[in-house]
Formats: C-alpha cells, structure tokens, sequence
C-alpha cells in the first residue's frame, strides 16, 4: 500500500512547537507578565496560527506550570511559585550535576575555549545590566556541559524545569547577587579542564542551588 502522506501533521507540529516556544519566551522575559489573561484569538493573530497549534502549546505550558487553565473559563500566566521554583531547581542542579559528570571526560580544548568565552560574555552582560543577554550567555555556559553529555533525557528534563528557574533568576542576574556565578563558573572550567568529572559535578549542582527564590 502507499506510504500515507506526513505533510499536514509535520506542519501542524511545527507550528505547535513554534507557538509553544514564542509563548515559552515571553513568559520568561516577562513580556506576558504573571496572572495576565490570555486570549486565543488574540495569541492566533499574534502569532499568525490558527486555535489548534496554540491550544497544544498552551497544554504543554500548564504542563510544565507556565500558565493556568480553567476549562470552559479563562487561561492566565502562572504567578511566581517559590515551592514551583525550588522544585524545579533541585531538578535542574541534579541534572547539570549529571551533565558535567558525562561531559568532563570528552570535553575539547575548543568546548573548554567556548565556556570561557560564555562565561566572559555573562561577566560582561551582568556589569551591563543587561538581563537577557546575562541569561543567555549563562545559557551557553552550561549548554556546553549539556551538549557534550550526549543525553538526550538531561536535555528533556532541562527543557521542562529551566523556563521556571529563569523566571525567578531575572530579578537575581538584574542585582549583584548573581555576580557570585562568575566565580563559580571559572571554578568548573578548571576542574574540567583537570579531568576532575567528579569535582565539576559538585560545582555545577552548587551553582544552580545559589537561587533563593
């Protein structure tokens, strides 16, 4: 029998994944900020999507505790939850705890290159006061460690708990208080760069168990 045609729900997903990450983003930098309504019409014209792909991407954000949904009612952005945010931190330290662990061994003088660069990039953002430029080079940081691990779960898990974490951490990377990470993060590139898997590991878990939400 013919291979039946893929076309219509590949582009379906696609557009699903799109609105679900436009959403994600604007959550998280605050452009949708916490306890405002969302309206499907507006969010279809806005992201220039029909109802479909935005109700999926809005399930997989109540999912992951971005927004509130009251079926047959309303749909509003999650308020800031600190039992939310420390559950998802001790999630996501003991993930990037099992990243370095992975990585360390594998890593290139050019995955160590890319830290230091990051890490420079992040130092530079916070003396800015440049938040997102701070979180997404703090991003690129860790991103190295998760990339080189190779496991596919640890990039799965990150992908659910981090958007609550930065949430909180924009209000920390604006203040000084998050200034203390680039310290930490030379810290883990020395020991990486010694092949101390086990010393990283333990560095990488502290640095994402400093937020206080």
């Amino acid at each position: 029998m013919p291979i039946p045609s893929r076309a219509a729900g590949t582009d379906r997903m696609l557009l699903r994944d799109q609105a679900f990450r436009t959403l994600r983003a604007a959550i998280v930098d605050g452009t949708l900020e916490p306890g405002e309504r969302l309206n499907d019409a507006e969010l279809c014209e806005w992201l220039g999507v029909s109802r479909t792909p935005v109700r999926e991407a809005i399930a997989r954000l109540e999912q992951i505790g971005l927004v509130s949904v009251r079926p047959g009612s309303s749909t509003t952005v999650s308020a800031l939850d600190v039992r939310a945010t420390v559950e998802a931190q001790a999630v996501a330290a003991a993930m990037h705890e099992l990243a370095a662990r992975e990585a360390v061994p594998v890593l290139t003088p050019a995955d160590l290159d890319a830290m230091v660069a990051a890490n420079d990039d992040f130092a530079a953002a916070l003396a800015a006061g440049q938040v997102d430029a701070a979180i997404a080079a703090d991003d690129a940081f860790h991103g190295v460690l998760v990339l080189r691990c190779g496991n596919r779960r640890v990039t799965s898990v990150l992908d659910d708990v981090t958007p609550l974490l930065r949430r909180m951490e924009r209000s920390r990377f604006a203040s000084l208080t998050g200034r203390s990470s680039v310290a930490q993060h030379a810290g883990i590139v020395e020991l990486a760069r010694a092949g101390d898997a086990e010393g990283a590991a333990r560095a990488n878990r502290d640095n994402w168990l400093t937020l206080r939400p």
